[in-house]
């Protein structure tokens, strides 16, 4: 019996999602695939047929995430490269060498972060959350972007999340060096900045035949939440923002918006898109409203301001 892709929603899954689509011929790099959403986004779209890059800190992990999904799938085409995204020059090894036997590029997946951790910065400053979620998959899109280009028609899918609310973009202190550190506004300014990012992306690739989309999994418990202690817990389910609570979702669920947004027919033409549930997002209604994004992660002029400064600080030009 075949899908009803109008029926996807909270509790569909991967395979679900692209069921009846074929990835064959198609190249993705994912980046945070040693395990969680990026694992289970890899193995989904490799079992479709796609020639899949996983990239992440952990060559070991990823070796037996790569083992796993070429034993399971019948897919040769899984390859590693390592990456770590709070360091420039480990960013732009792993774009080098992957661009050296590469020529093009279908989809790229920015999957990897952190959330919720002590405050710790880089050794250029950068607090650790916008520099990981950020300012790190900044650079690795703008180093691959000509090869998305030449890929045409692409997607690049940036992982965000519902916890944008928590935090719009302080320009005027990006990096906590003035305001006291709280690691919920942290986060939710390094995930507005991926909706951001997808924003100004979409408006500047979407001529290339390059479209952009921002994601929210919505809640899983996987590795992101290794910092997380039971007063973290208490203080995020507090900041749900309905009575309801937070309802988990199993990976398979999780993972399931971004493939959909990596190769859904009905996004084809389209971009610049903040999705959730396998489904096109609205603006948050109410306060108690569980669904939908805020309008400080569209601002199309903050999208534009934090491109600016995020170029000047990766010290990288768009050159597509």
């Amino acid at each position: 019996m075949a899908i009803d892709r109008n029926a996807f929603g909270f509790e569909s899954t991967t395979d679900e999602v692209l069921d009846g689509i074929s990835l064959e011929g198609r190249r993705a790099v994912i980046t945070g695939t040693s395990g969680g959403l990026g694992a289970e986004t890899a193995r989904a779209m490799a079992a479709r047929g796609a020639a899949i890059t996983l990239a992440a800190r952990d060559l070991e992990k990823l070796e037996a995430v790569a083992a796993s999904i070429r034993e399971s799938t019948g897919n040769p085409n899984v390859d590693i490269g390592e990456l770590d995204l709070t360091v420039p020059d480990s960013v732009r090894r792993f774009a080098t060498n992957w661009l050296e036997s590469h020529d093009s590029l279908n989809l790229l997946i920015n999957n990897a972060g952190i959330m919720a951790c002590p405050l710790a910065r880089t050794p250029e400053g950068w607090e650790l959350q916008f520099a990981t979620n950020h300012l790190g998959h900044f650079l690795l899109t703008a180093l691959l972007a000509p090869a998305l280009v030449a890929g045409a028609p692409a997607r690049i899918v940036n992982l965000s999340s519902g916890g944008h609310r928590f935090g719009g973009i302080d320009f005027d202190d990006l990096h906590y060096e003035r305001r006291d550190y709280d690691k919920w506004q942290a986060y939710g300014q390094s995930k507005s900045a991926n909706v951001l990012f997808t924003v100004e992306l979409d408006r500047r690739l979407q001529g290339n035949g390059v479209r952009s989309f921002a994601v929210h999994p919505g809640v899983i418990m996987t590795e992101l939440a290794r910092h997380l202690t039971p007063d973290d817990i208490k203080d995020l389910m507090n900041r749900a923002p309905s009575d309801k609570g937070m309802v988990f979702k199993p990976v398979e669920a999780g993972a399931a918006t971004s493939c959909w947004a990596a190769t859904a027919p009905e996004l084809d033409g389209r971009g610049g898109l903040y999705l959730e549930d396998c489904g096109i997002a609205e603006p948050v209604t109410s306060d108690e409203s569980d669904h939908g994004f805020m309008p400080h992660a569209v601002d199309p002029e903050a999208a534009k301001r934090l491109w600016a400064i995020s170029e000047e600080l990766q010290g990288v030009r768009f050159d597509t």
